[in-house]
């Protein structure tokens, strides 16, 4: 018989605890994953590149400091959310981060506050009037995970909150939101429509709410297969009375077509299946459809905004976050 010699027996005990901590690490990164939503931060970049689109501008220095601003409200906003529904979550989803004891409470509270000051400062360094949108924009953030969700008033709060980030890129941008005003509310309209339907995902019964946003889908769909950019209006205009207006399609028109057909399909066929049979699960399902309808219908704004380079960035974002959502649970 051999007799394992103490070096041995602290080579291994080494390579023990070695292979827990790199364990521990790595369900740490997990749960704030999780907790996070990362998938859903791809959703997050087409505000502002819409945004900017809107304004006729190319994303700038700028452009990109009010994508990280909004990436650390958005953030800011899901640890919010997790901490102020914790006791929730222990008795409808146990498995989530803060109820499950992987992530303390106070640590999820302290990446709020730290994602919304960081947010806001970036959105300072833009300049101060992406700063005055900023700032509501977090007032909105925190108003509707502490109090508004589980009111009447919380799918409105959401849909503010997402109108205010698309202004938020055209302010940084250029200084100028008007022309921004109409993408923001179509996008409002969709996170609205999504939010109402995700207020029955637990327990179903409801075909109001996904025949409601069926229908908000098929408007959104139709404004933006007919409202033309102001500056393409205007360039296309024909010189003259003799000049006969030009009616090809082209590939600005094929693009855009093709990023809002992929909108309403993904969005519509959740909520038809919801509509037929309200069960739980369809529910969720049509929710997941309408979050992931959120990366093409701002890639369709860009693209109906004359800026094709914007939309086909933006609809690249959609396949990095199918990659991701199949590795992180977001339930």
């Amino acid at each position: 018989m051999t007799r394992r010699t103490p070096t041995a027996r602290g080579t291994a005990g080494s390579a023990v605890r070695g292979t827990h901590a790199a364990t521990g690490s790595r369900d740490t990164v997990r749960a704030w994953a999780e907790l996070l939503r990362l998938p859903a931060l791809f959703t997050v970049p087409g505000d502002a590149l819409a945004g900017a689109a809107a304004v006729a501008a190319r994303p700038s220095s700028r452009t990109l400091l009010a994508i990280g601003a909004s990436l650390c409200l958005y953030e800011a906003g899901m640890a919010l959310n997790d901490w102020a529904d914790r006791d929730e979550d222990a008795a409808e989803r146990p498995h989530r981060p803060l109820p499950s004891g992987r992530i303390r409470p106070t640590a999820a509270l302290t990446a709020a506050c730290v994602g919304t000051v960081a947010g806001l400062a970036l959105a300072h360094r833009a300049g101060r009037p992406a700063l005055t949108v900023a700032a509501p924009l977090a007032a909105t953030v925190w108003a509707y995970d502490l109090g508004l969700k589980h009111t009447p008033a919380g799918p409105a709060a959401m849909a503010a909150a997402r109108g205010l980030d698309l202004l938020l890129g055209a302010e940084a941008t250029t200084g100028r939101i008007r022309p921004a005003l109409r993408p923001a509310a179509l996008l409002s309209g969709h996170t609205l429509a999504v939010t109402t339907v995700s207020r029955h995902e637990t327990h179903g019964g409801s075909t109001l709410a996904p025949l409601t946003a069926l229908a908000t889908t098929g408007a959104v769909t139709s404004r933006l297969l007919t409202h033309r950019h102001a500056g393409a209006a205007t360039a296309s205009a024909p010189a003259t009375r003799t000049a006969r207006p030009r009616t090809r399609p082209t590939a600005k028109d094929a693009l855009r077509a093709a990023l809002v057909a992929v909108y309403a399909t993904t969005a519509a066929r959740g909520y038809a299946h919801a509509a037929l049979n309200p069960s739980p699960p369809l529910t969720q399902r049509a929710v997941g459809g309408g979050i992931r309808a959120t990366i093409p219908l701002q890639a369709a704004l860009s693209a109906r905004s004359g800026t094709p380079v914007t939309a086909l960035l933006t609809a690249a974002l959609a396949p990095i976050a199918a990659t991701f959502a199949k590795k992180v649970s977001v339930t």
